[in-house]
Order: structure tokens, then sequence, then C-alpha cells
């Protein structure tokens, strides 16, 4: 299938493990996982996947992992998939902070928080961040949060766009006192107004808008409320928006809910207001209810592999180009086209 679709074969594998998971004794929903390929054991890849995947011809037995009698890769370490305060990413230049209680989270139908560890706080305060940054100096591989470079907000669940902005104010103001002048990237599809995001220029800024917009057909059966709420006409103007603000724009998509015609549509239409290569996610079920939110042949490497095609010819012309530590679930590894991309440090 990988030469079918002009691809590496470690680009496919790497896919079909996000698509299929693993098959092990290990039983989680989610772990986070590092992968060595056998024919690239000189890079790991973190990927997060389910390891009780009973149907997947994927096999981890001790650190080797199989396709079926095939050893294809080792696993350097497992860790579940904890919904924890924060982490680093990108050798700890960049962070991930959950300040608002992911797991608590009850919306889109095809999100596999409820499966995860409720381990993460609310943080709703600026003491509460205060502390969340002091424990993540702990964390950090040189103990200085002054070299980070963006500061990803990732839980959503902000139900109003006051309750963001405000939000996002008070997280720049303690960056700020500990010396962090960091960029802000922030998921969220609840801040839609102009006159956000001349607020968030002058009171936040640098920002960029990671607008979640997930899929492009039965946002209303698919999505909670408040995401539903934007509709996929509605997102060129959200971001167009935020760019004549001055901020950074790009967008979050799962791959694997939208037949191709509208995964193509909905991309082509973004595409001219993202000033970032979008977050294009493999859509993983984690049971039988998520296998059924998938659109028709999904379930097969061979619709992924369109995609990144599709996805390639639509975005190509841009110049913008797949980051490694950006994503876990990604169509892009090795290769964009014809192109190397840098592997992770």
């Amino acid at each position: 299938m990988a030469e079918q679709h002009g691809v590496p074969v470690e680009d496919s594998l790497l896919i079909a493990i996000n698509l299929y998971g693993i098959s092990s004794v290990h039983g989680r929903h989610r772990a986070r996982i590092s992968v060595r390929l056998a024919t690239r054991p000189d890079v790991a890849w973190m990927v997060i996947v389910p390891l009780n995947a009973e149907a997947s011809l994927f096999r981890l037995i001790g650190e080797e992992l199989s396709l079926g009698h095939e050893v294809v890769g080792t696993i350097d370490r497992v860790a579940a998939d904890e919904a924890v305060g924060g982490y680093f990413r990108d050798g700890g230049r960049a962070a991930t902070l959950n300040p608002n209680a992911r797991s608590r989270c009850v919306g889109c139908a095809f999100c596999p928080n409820t499966l995860e560890t409720a381990a993460d706080p609310r943080l709703a305060e600026e003491r509460e961040l205060n502390e969340l940054l002091a424990a993540l100096v702990e964390q950090h591989p040189r103990h200085d949060l002054t070299e980070l470079q963006e500061v990803t907000v990732s839980t959503g669940c902000f139900e109003r766009e006051r309750a963001a902005v405000d939000h996002l104010t008070g997280l720049r103001e303690v960056l700020s006192a500990h010396g962090i002048g960091a960029r802000i990237g922030f998921l969220t599809s609840v801040i839609h107004s102009i006159g956000a995001f001349e607020e968030l220029a002058e009171r936040v800024a640098p920002l960029v808008l990671r607008l979640t917009a997930e899929c492009f057909s039965r946002r209303d059966l698919l999505l909670k409320a408040s995401k539903a709420a934007l509709t996929a006409q509605e997102m060129p103007h959200v971001l167009e928006r935020a760019m004549r603000a001055g901020h950074a724009t790009s967008f979050t998509y799962i791959v694997g809910l939208d037949r191709l015609t509208e995964l193509r549509a909905g991309v082509a239409e973004l595409m001219p207001f993202v000033t970032e290569f979008p977050n294009f996610q493999v859509y993983q079920a984690h049971n039988s209810i998520m296998a059924g939110l998938r659109t028709g042949g999904s379930e097969s490497l061979d619709y992924y592999l369109r995609a990144r095609r599709d996805i390639e010819e639509i975005v190509g012309p841009t110049g913008l180009r797949p980051v490694a530590w950006e994503c876990y679930r990604p169509l892009w590894y090795f290769t964009f086209g014809e192109e190397q991309l840098v592997p992770p440090c």
C-alpha cells in the first residue's frame, strides 16, 4: 500500500499503528509510547495509542513490536496517557498546559478523555497557575522555563468567549511574572469576535489561534454544543478576524470523520487564512461506539494515505510543512510529498 501511494513504508507503518492500535498485555485504552522502527532505529517517535486493541495485527511482546510474524520496531517506554496539568515537548522548548480540567469535559462523541485517568485539577486562579509553573520547572530538562518558545493551552472547556479571553490574559500575566515571553497557543472554538481578537492582541500577544475545527460534517452529532455552534461556513471568517488582529492562525482536524470530498472542500476553504501547518490527526476508535462514528471507508489505511495526498495537494503550495513535535497522531513522519522532513530530536 505504501508503494501504491508513493509514501515511505515507515510513514505507512506509523499511520497504521495510530489507526489500528496495538495488542498487548498492558490493557490500556491510551498510552504514550516511544517507537523506533526496525528500518529507522535512529529516530524515536512518540505516539499515543490504545494498547488493548485485541483485533490489531500489531503485537507488543516485551519491547518488540511485531506486525504478524515480523518484528517491525521496538518500544522504548510505555506510560499512561493521564490528564496531567502540563508536560514538555520539542526538547523542553514547548510546554502544553491543561489548566481547565480536560478530564471533566464531557462533550465530543469521538473524544477519549473519559477513558483517561482524571488527574488534572481545574486551575482558575493566578496562585494555582504559579504553582503549576513551579512544578513544571522541576520537570524541565534544564530547569529553565525562560527558554520556552511556545506554551500551548490544550484544554478547551471554556464555554464562553469572555471566559477564554480572561483566562489567556491571566496566563500571560503569570508567564510574564516568571520571565517567560513565549508565544501562547490556544486551542479553542469559542473566540469569534474581532473585539476579542483585538483585546488579545493588546494584552496577550504573541498568540497563535489553533481553531478546533475537528470535522466539517455532522458537527451537531459529533461535537459538544459549544463547538457545534461554530459552523464550517463561519470558520474561515473566524480565522480571518484573528489574522486581521495580527495573530498567527491554524486549526485542528481529525482525519476519519468526514468523507474525502468533504475533507478536501473544508481544508481548501480554511487554508487561505492559516499561517501555521494545521494539526491533522488520525482518528482512533477506542471502542465499538467510536468505531461507528467513522465515515465510510476510514477503517482502512487506504483512506488515510489518500487523505494525506489530498492535503499535500492543497497545503503544499503554501510552503507550510508539518512540525514533528506538534502532533502525536499525524499523517507525516519522514516525508511530505517528495520532500524529506526533519525528524524529531
